[in-house]
């Protein structure tokens, strides 16, 4: 771009040298006793100042009209390295989602959840804030997948994705871990806050093909202990998680 800029400044430059140049030629013509003292000019030398000009003239357009093409390449190229500046943007965007992002739920995968939980939790025994790791199961997936289809399982997963996105705050961190599991990482958490992203989670139904599917999960949560490792945190969110689906293992599911 600074080169543009100088070759612009080069031929501006030039243009007004020339039209500096023609009009000293102009006023040498119809004040020639200004220049010379003379009261006449001789033939011979008209005539070659006129070829002069003839010449500054040429030259300068042949200089203007390759200052132009050089120009012109500079901005053509410039286009094509911002082309592939956009293209390896985009490059880059799909080689970040297919690293960090799950493909069907648009939610963090599992290798960026584990990820962020141990910088979570690193940044926690520094500062001494507390840090809840939330543990999340969808309710009766197998069934639906046996009556319905796999594509409403899917369905029902993306719709609890989405759910999920909306209840957590900006600062935590939702993964799904595989299948039906999700896990949301809360830094500085209390137990109020927990139980308002469940509570934001509930009463939620799907409509598939003339059925209503209902849309519940179980739920299982640990705060993290000064000291412990991101495995034993997660252990012990998932004793919890499965003590609460064995409590709602009997529940029976409507689908109507």
């Amino acid at each position: 771009m600074r080169q543009v800029q100088r070759r612009q400044w080069w031929l501006w430059s030039s243009a007004v040298l020339v039209t500096l140049l023609l009009c000293l030629g102009i006023a040498s013509f119809a004040f020639p006793g200004l220049l010379t003292q003379a009261e006449t000019l001789s033939s011979s030398y008209f005539g070659q100042t006129v070829r002069g000009l003839i010449g500054v003239v040429l030259l300068f357009n042949v200089y203007t009209v390759y200052q132009r093409l050089q120009i012109h390449r500079i901005q053509r190229q410039l286009g094509e390295q911002v082309e592939a500046l956009g293209r390896m943007e985009v490059r880059t965007e799909a080689v970040y989602q297919m690293a960090v992002l799950d493909s069907l739920t648009g939610l963090n995968n599992r290798r960026y959840g584990e990820k962020r939980l141990a910088e979570e939790i690193s940044r926690t025994q520094r500062n001494r804030q507390p840090l809840t790791v939330l543990l999340l199961d969808i309710d009766h997936l197998k069934a639906v997948n046996d009556k319905f289809g796999h594509a409403a399982g899917d369905e029902l997963i993306k719709l609890f994705a989405e759910r999920l996105n909306r209840a957590i705050r900006g600062s935590d961190v939702a993964s799904r871990f595989g299948g039906d599991e999700f896990v949301v990482v809360l830094p500085e958490c209390q137990l109020e806050d927990v139980k308002k992203v469940l509570g934001r989670l509930g009463g939620a139904t799907m409509n598939w093909d003339g059925h209503t599917i209902p849309l519940t999960c179980s739920a299982g949560w640990a705060d993290y202990v000064r000291g412990e490792s991101p495995g034993d945190l997660m252990e012990r969110a998932d004793a919890a998680l499965y003590v609460n689906k064995r409590t709602r293992k009997d529940e029976p599911q409507s689908v109507s």
